[in-house]
């Protein structure tokens, strides 16, 4: 235990990186996600199969390949840019096919008469997708898009492989200095066990209140 209070200010230090990583990472996948599923749904063929081949490609691929990829080889192109940057790029891609698939499984959990009532009313495929069918699909996929959330909290401490200093990375450090793994790294696990234990409660709020206003 003194291991961990004695580098209070490293781990902490390394929490806030995995907080804005994992923050930064998800708002990135959610914006890339709605893209993609609105590419998914749409009449247009040419885009239903360019965001098909999206989902398929980046859930067929580790992250930790992807991460390795892109620090070590887009500078050989000439692309170079902060390791937090280039890990929070990485994993919002990454994660943001599994945010279009459950997006996707909502949209079509939607009745096909709310879409058909848009259009009679005059409104395009963007605007029906934007104002009637989305808000709908997103009531019934909040827990899923909860544990995309906590998977994706989980994955950032794949950053620590590239030399992104979270709280994946501070634990080794401070046990490198000390020695003592099983309660450094079990601290460093109980950190992410209630990041996660926090999003579960507001995705249950959340779902909750959404059911009572159906």
């Amino acid at each position: 235990m003194s291991a961990i209070l004695d580098h209070l200010p490293e781990f902490w230090e390394g929490l806030i990186v995995t907080l804005q990583l994992t923050a930064a990472s998800f708002l990135g996948a959610a914006v890339v996600g709605f893209v993609i599923t609105a590419m998914r749904v749409s009449p247009v063929g040419v885009l239903r199969g360019i965001g098909t081949a999206y989902v398929e490609t980046f859930q067929n691929l580790p992250l930790l390949v992807l991460l390795v990829l892109a620090v070590f080889g887009l500078p050989e192109i000439g692309i170079k840019a902060d390791l937090l940057v280039t890990a929070i790029v990485v994993i919002a891609l990454y994660e943001a096919a599994y945010i279009a698939e459950a997006l996707r499984s909502g949209v079509n959990a939607v009745s096909a008469g709310q879409g058909e009532a848009a259009r009679a009313l005059g409104l395009t495929f963007s605007q029906s997708l934007r104002h009637v069918i989305l808000p709908q699909a997103l009531r019934t996929v909040i827990q899923p898009l909860g544990n995309i959330f906590i998977a994706l909290t989980m994955n950032t401490s794949l950053a620590a492989a590239i030399g992104v200093v979270d709280l994946t990375a501070a634990a080794n450090r401070v046990n490198l200095m000390e020695a003592q793994p099983i309660p450094i790294f079990v601290g460093a696990g109980l950190a992410y066990a209630l990041i996660a234990a926090c999003a579960g409660f507001v995705t249950g709020r959340l779902e909750r209140r959404l059911v009572m206003v159906r």
